[in-house]
């Protein structure tokens, strides 16, 4: 029997070893050595988490350079890729959620950064051929979705490690830098497709058929550009991430009791993850129009299905002590707090991520066309804008702020209470998104639409802005709301759901700019933001909330 004193862990290496007993909220044990253990998993968490997002993010990305280097496919098409990225994201955040009890957190953050090789050496490969069927990079965003998986684990260990005073600053952190992998994808990809960054092991480059840019600039029609080199890059960061999370990350067992062996804990993680990408293909193939699928549902009958489906998908393969851990964490479902939660969460980062998704895309084809009257009453949308801006110039820029921003909405919510910042940043959100709406109902229909771009560009930022600070603000919600028990399951399952965002945001607004009104989309937003408001107003802030936060 451990003695009281056994909680102070004995001298001695930690990398790559289960801890036994881990107590955050002692403050003596704290300072021996609990914060400088937690700060290391976080240090090594946050760069897996980084590519994480980088991998599922990058297709917003890879579909505006294929439709400039004239791969042979609609612009629907290349919409719905991103959101297969996004739906598949989402969907394996519900396992991912359970990882860190089934699996502990360093085996967990290994397996799953490994894995995220496979999305990234595929799509290299799959690009080099512009011939290369649509289903294969559908198969390939369907795989990427590995990383949106990632942040539900990545958050639930890290929720582990801190004590509750520390949670919104320790989480904003991860998940803030995680989400730099937006932005280094948006970043990084332009820039290492404008050179020969593998030589002849990467293929040849092709000729741009379209003006496209990078940071610096535009880069003219005709210019050699390695697409290939979007999807190789990431391997030269994950194959040593995947050593380092191995040889630095612990196991606490006091939140993962019955990890067993190590080929044990992958084999949980690889079933889970095997069930959610198997429920969420079969979700898209009953969506998804012909010939690659059937087209019986629609997103807001599929989107539902698939989640009520991953969750007895997981029930029914569970087996030996998988089933009473996974029945102890479904406790959280008769929480009505997890559904309060659940909706403010949307409101934060299925925004933040939705709109990352939707953007450059949504650049590109706004304002790279000049929209003519078709004397019909309705416009013409075909013929290339000779000023338009690139969205591989300027995408990036949201999510920046955003991913910049969130380590800040954290540290202010464990000052003033996170449902204060909740509440702030909807209004906002309100505000920005029927102005944006505006915005892009001014420039879908004028002949010259860069000239509202800057207006368009400033009040995304906006929405970028208030989303990150919100995504701060609920996670540190979440800490104060429910026991150390709950809250990393909790902060999973808000995640994944709210991560559906990546999926509906680019159908939504991709649907409404095909039907010629791209702003319905960003209106139909802000009446979602209003009731959320009201939501947050009656759990948290009103004079008899159920939880006074503060």
């Amino acid at each position: 029997m451990q003695t009281a004193k056994a909680a102070v862990l004995p001298e001695g290496p930690r990398s790559g070893t289960d801890i036994e007993h881990w107590q955050p909220e002692d403050e003596a044990f704290w300072r021996a050595e609990g914060a400088r253990i937690a700060s290391r998993n976080l240090w090594i968490s946050i760069p897996s988490l980084l590519c994480g997002f980088a991998v599922w993010l990058m297709w917003g990305i890879i579909t505006v350079q294929m439709l400039n280097l004239g791969f042979p496919f609609s612009r629907e098409e290349l919409f719905a890729l991103t959101a297969i990225a996004g739906l598949s994201g989402a969907t394996l955040r519900i396992p991912s959620s359970f990882f860190i009890r089934l699996a502990g957190g360093r085996n967990t953050i290994f397996l799953t950064t490994a894995l995220l090789m496979l999305p990234a050496a595929g799509a290299g490969f799959a690009l080099q051929n512009p011939e290369t069927p649509l289903w294969v990079f559908q198969l390939l965003a369907l795989l990427s979705g590995i990383g949106g998986g990632n942040f539900a684990c990545s958050m639930s260990n890290i929720s582990s490690f801190y004590p509750k005073r520390l949670q919104g600053t320790a989480l904003g952190l991860n998940a803030g830098l995680g989400n730099f992998g937006v932005t280094t994808s948006q970043i990084l990809i332009p820039a290492v497709m404008t050179v020969g960054l593998f030589g002849f092991l990467a293929g040849d480059p092709k000729a741009l058929v379209q003006d496209s840019g990078t940071l610096i600039g535009r880069i003219p029609a005709g210019s050699d550009t390695w697409i290939q080199n979007a999807g190789f890059v990431w391997l030269l960061l994950l194959v040593p991430l995947a050593f380092l999370g191995w040889f630095g990350m612990n196991n606490l067992k006091s939140v993962s009791p019955a990890i067993g062996t190590t080929a044990g804990a992958f084999g949980k993680v690889l079933l889970l993850y095997g069930v959610g990408l198997g429920v969420a293909a079969i979700g898209l193939y009953l969506y998804l129009p012909a010939p690659t699928g059937l087209g019986l549902l629609n997103m807001w009958v599929a989107m539902p299905l698939i989640i009520v489906g991953t969750l007895f998908a997981m029930k029914a393969v569970a087996f030996g002590d998988m089933k009473p851990n996974l029945a102890r964490q479904f406790k959280i479902f008769s929480n009505k707090h997890t559904w309060s939660m659940t909706a403010l969460y949307i409101v934060t980062f299925g925004s933040f991520i939705g709109f990352s998704m939707a953007v450059p895309l949504s650049i590109t084809v706004i304002f790279g066309f000049q929209h003519l009257p078709d004397g019909a009453g309705g416009f013409t949308h075909v013929t290339p804008n000779p000023n338009a801006p690139s969205a591989l110039t300027w995408a990036w820029i949201g999510p920046f702020v955003g991913a910049l921003v969130r380590p800040i909405g954290g540290w202010i919510s464990d000052k003033v209470g996170g449902s204060v910042v909740t509440q702030v940043i909807s209004i906002v959100l309100v505000v920005a998104s029927i102005a944006a709406g505006y915005a892009m109902y001014l420039a879908y229909r004028s002949p010259t639409p860069e000239e509202y771009f800057a207006l368009f560009m400033a009040l995304f930022i906006v929405l970028f802005a208030a989303s990150g600070i919100g995504n701060g603000s609920t996670f540190r919600s979440v800490g104060v709301i429910f026991d150390r028990e709950q809250a990393g399951p909790v902060l999973g399952w808000t995640s994944a759901v709210a991560a559906y965002g990546s999926f509906v945001a680019p159908l939504v607004i991709g649907e409404q700019i095909k039907a010629g009104t791209p702003e319905y989309a960003m209106y139909g937003f802000a009446v979602f933001y209003a009731l959320c408001l009201v939501v947050n107003w009656w759990f948290y802030l009103r004079a008899n909330a159920y939880i006074r936060n503060p």
